[in-house]
């Protein structure tokens, strides 16, 4: 019995060894599994951000076509215009007024984006934009006469205006924080992308015949706006415009969508909700949004000083003129060749759009500082040399490749910084409630300008000559050095409702500067 026993005792150990070496295994199961889990749970979070990012960067791109069609415009005209004064034998005069009225007319469509976009929303402005541009290029395309063609060039400058003013407030709105200024700077990349097609479409429709050839040219500008109405069906409304319109559980679903951490989501729509003045659900009692812009608060002054200067600034520095009429500035440096004069704005075009990407890629780590320093000190330099080479050096291999040089050193630097810099502050330094309204304050001095200097070029540089012209575009552009200094605040890693408290304090601003930038260093070595 008692061998039974030992051997039942053995085999009882045997048992419990078994049940000991299964139990185990069982936990060694569970320990993989809950690993599994995790991984999984870890690509399904990779992957919910990677989804995220493409959507976002999908609706940049769709909220900033209407922008395709004004670089499209200026590039194009530069070329389309040659054979436009020989076809419908126009004078200088209707010349410059040809060019320079859709910057003008433009500032009315950017005035009434503000107002038309609070009412129907950012999305469906864009598609207004989109509309009102086509029946001005279809227009264009056909006009028999000079008449009928500044008809097309009006309907055309209205339709760019909406789409110029509302395109970088409808990204800074989806954007999340971390990626706002570059994917705000997609408008001044699809206006680099415009320039450089409309270069193309200059160079690649000359041959065809004078009656012809422009016409063709002005009608390939119809086909970016036609790929919008395909956006409408993948691109939300803003969230701060649906939270102003008491819409918060919509605004909420956007912001999911568009935030990669979901526990940032409702922090996120406070934040929007107080800043709307919509906290408990109730709209504030609040004064009439141009009541306020025309007597505003001193934070409000700072604030339209900062947006409405620097877009004025992008334009009083030449940069429209250089574009439209460097077929000009170049048949001044000595190239006389249509076909040679073409092809070097197409370098022109190249050159804008190649550095705006750099821009994009540098703003956020960078920071709008520092670019916009580098941006404005080489502008100036560039114009400087420029107008000392048509001064100076007269006809001759060195003045042609000087000033091919300078132009196109000129638009690489702008577009470095103050091109998609001005845009990307001017539609995130604005409270929610102003953001529209004091944006398209902003674009309408930036069509203004541009208009004045595209309808001034050519009278001014007969009377103190191209160079003397961009000495004078030098001159304002060390200007906007020193404005860049005193009146703009580093935005960057800043959300939109905290770009507002930076302006209470305008003294602060370079101390909080020095400090964010500390922290972040004392961040990265924690």
């Amino acid at each position: 019995m008692g061998l039974v026993g030992v051997q039942e005792n053995g085999k009882g150990e045997m048992a419990l060894s078994l049940g000991n070496k299964s139990k185990y295994k069982r936990m060694d199961s569970e320990l993989s599994d809950e690993f599994d889990d995790e991984a999984s749970n870890h690509y399904n979070e990779l992957e919910r951000k990677k989804s995220i990012r493409k959507y976002v960067l999908a609706c940049a791109i769709f909220a900033s076509l209407n922008n395709v069609l004004l670089g499209y415009d200026v590039g194009v005209m530069s070329g389309a215009i040659i054979f436009i004064q020989e076809d419908l034998k126009i004078s200088e005069v209707q010349e410059e007024v040809l060019v320079g009225i859709l910057s003008i007319i433009s500032l009315l469509g950017s005035l009434a984006g503000g107002r038309t976009s609070d009412i129907i929303g950012r999305k469906w402005t864009i598609a207004f934009a989109a509309v009102i541009f086509q029946i001005g290029a279809a227009i264009m395309t056909f006009a028999p006469s000079f008449q009928i063609l500044m008809i097309g060039r009006v309907f055309a400058g209205v339709g760019i205006g909406f789409g110029v003013m509302i395109a970088p407030v409808y990204i800074a709105e989806i954007s999340p924080t971390v990626d706002r200024g570059s994917l705000t700077s997609f408008p001044e990349i699809f206006i680099n992308l415009g320039i450089l097609l409309g270069y193309v479409s200059n160079y690649a429709f000359s041959g065809l015949s004078v009656h012809i050839n422009w016409r063709v040219m002005l009608a390939v500008g119809i086909l970016p706006s036609v790929f919008i109405g395909f956006a409408l069906f993948i691109i939300p409304e803003s969230p701060r415009w649906l939270v102003m319109q008491n819409r918060v559980e919509d605004a909420r679903s956007v912001l999911l969508k568009t935030n990669e951490n979901e526990n940032d989501v409702d922090e996120r729509l406070s934040e929007i909700v107080a800043a709307a003045g919509m906290s408990n659900g109730e709209k504030n009692e609040e004064k009439a949004v141009w009541r306020e812009l025309l007597s505003p608060s001193p934070p409000l002054r700072r604030m339209l000083i900062t947006g409405f200067g620097i877009q004025c600034f992008q334009q009083i520095t030449g940069i429209d003129a250089t574009v439209y009429y460097s077929p000009e500035i170049f048949k001044e440096a000595g190239i006389e060749n249509n076909s040679k004069l073409l092809a070097a704005t197409v370098a022109v075009g190249v050159t804008k759009t190649a550095f705006i990407l750099i821009a994009t890629s540098l703003v956020d780590r960078v920071g709008r500082k520092p670019l916009l320093y580098v941006s404005t000190i080489g502008m100036t330099v560039c114009l400087l040399t420029l107008s000392l080479t048509l001064g100076f050096l007269g006809h001759g291999q060195l003045g042609i490749a000087l000033a091919v040089l300078c132009v196109c050193g000129n638009v690489a630097f702008f577009s470095v910084g103050m091109g998609p810099i001005c845009w990307i502050l001017t539609s995130e330094i604005f409270p929610l409630r102003l953001r529209a309204q004091a944006s398209a304050l902003g674009a309408v001095g930036n069509r203004v300008c541009s208009g004045l200097v595209a309808m001034s070029f050519l009278s001014l540089s007969r009377t103190i000559t191209v160079g003397g012209t961009f000495f004078l575009f030098a001159l304002l552009s060390a200007l906007s050095v020193l404005f860049a200094y005193k009146c703009v605040p580093e935005t960057k890693g800043k959300s939109l409702e905290q770009i507002e408290l930076l302006f209470e304090n305008h003294n602060e601003w370079q101390g909080s500067e020095v400090e964010m930038g500390d922290s972040e260093h004392l961040v990265q070595k924690a």
